[in-house]
């Protein structure tokens, strides 16, 4: 999650009820994305030696070497396996990161959804060989392959974690679970200044999500690939629906007290929040309802002017081996890449792990661009830049 600020998200520790750090999340906010195509870039034939060195740019809580927290080390076994001494950035948006690998200087990035486009239509990005990736065998086939992280068949990362964007209830006001996004759209009236919706423009794919599925005429068949007249109604939509908003949210710990105080009783969520309120108690429950849902699937990705590629290789083989991937993406609070991290885990059916036809409801974050994603060429689709800026209009 999340510059598009589906992030601004620092690391979605899994959090117990005793122990909630203070941590501000998640705002997907980005500046223009490119429409161009993909600059071909040809992937690495065969490993060399390792360069004893290798530089990532990460969200906060993916290369964790223990500095934060002594119990908290996935680094420390990479380096002494292989050698490769890891220097690591963190950054706070998708924005940043891409301003950042405009500049270079990094080998390795974990890229979310609404940047991985930019990073291959930019030619920041190289093409990856997976066949020099052993643990990528593992993954998850409904990660592999998909318009964020392949163009035109061609593989420029490995997937990370993934989840969704649940809607969350309070039982309390609810006798039975919504069984759909209506409740925030179209029937928010009933539940008016107590709807609350993730703070976010990629915030307008849920809207055309839902649009998807309940005005059918409208034609919308990818809800990041809109043409100006599905844009618009999306846009409409949550314009409508601002009038019953209580409160935007892109800190996580300020959703959990608005619906432990009451002053949200339904909207936009991830699991893990859902978790701490459960552990803390709390009249809550989230669900998926019938049209889906939007979400993220992070991609480790090399840079395209990386100067230690061998050790770039062997971090994509390790943060996808079981354990390692277990480590990482339970410490920031998401479902992991492979079934065998499960093993490492003891909380993978709260997060639907590996459960395919739950993950085939999930519309993963992608970068809206011009040239529409859906596969379109007769109609141009509305650019990200211009998602930014409707969304100021939206919140007014």
């Amino acid at each position: 999650m999340h510059s598009m600020t589906r992030k601004s998200r620092m690391p979605r520790k899994v959090l117990t009820a005793a122990s909630v750090s203070a941590v501000t999340l998640l705002t997907l906010s980005a500046c223009g994305t490119s429409s161009g195509t993909a600059e071909s870039t040809a992937a690495l034939a065969s490993l060399g030696e390792s360069e004893g060195q290798v530089s990532i740019l990460a969200w906060p809580g993916y290369v964790e070497d223990g500095s934060n927290d002594p119990s908290v080390d996935w680094v420390t076994d990479f380096e002494t396996e292989t050698g490769c001494q890891i220097t690591s950035k963190t950054y706070g948006t998708s924005d940043e990161a891409y301003q950042l690998m405009q500049s270079g200087g990094y080998d390795v990035v974990a890229a979310s959804g609404d940047l991985t486009l930019r990073l291959i239509n930019g030619g920041y990005v190289q093409a990856v060989n997976t066949d020099l990736i052993p643990n990528y065998e593992n993954i998850y086939d409904f990660l592999k392959d998909k318009e964020w992280n392949t163009v035109d068949g061609v593989n420029y990362g490995i997937p990370h974690g993934y989840g969704a964007n649940l809607l969350l209830y309070n039982t309390e006001v609810f006798d039975e679970a919504p069984t759909s996004w209506s409740v925030v759209f179209d029937e928010a009236s009933e539940y008016a200044g107590k709807v609350t919706a993730y703070d976010s423009p990629i915030y307008i794919a849920d809207a055309a999500l839902y649009l998807m599925a309940t005005q059918p005429d409208l034609g919308i068949t990818n809800p990041y690939a809109l043409d100006q007249e599905q844009f618009d109604a999306a846009v409409e939509l949550l314009k409508s629906q601002n009038e019953y908003i209580g409160e935007y949210w892109s800190d996580y710990l300020k959703e959990i007290q608005a619906f432990e105080s009451g002053d949200s009783v339904v909207g936009t969520t991830w699991q893990v929040i859902q978790n701490v309120l459960e552990a803390d108690g709390a009249t809550t429950a989230a669900v998926l309802p019938e049209e889906g849902a939007t979400g993220w699937s992070d991609t480790w990705m090399i840079a395209s002017d990386a100067e230690n590629t061998n050790c770039a290789y062997q971090w994509l083989n390790y943060i996808a081996s079981p354990e390692a991937n277990a480590e990482a993406t339970a410490y920031f609070g998401e479902a992991p890449n492979n079934p065998e991290a499960c093993d490492y885990r003891d909380d993978c059916e709260a997060y639907n792990a590996g459960d395919a036809e739950y993950a085939s409801q999930i519309w993963y974050w992608t970068t809206p661009i011009a040239e529409c994603v859906d596969g379109r060429t007769d109609v141009e689709c509305v650019d990200y830049s211009e998602w930014t800026t409707a969304w100021q209009e939206i919140k007014g």
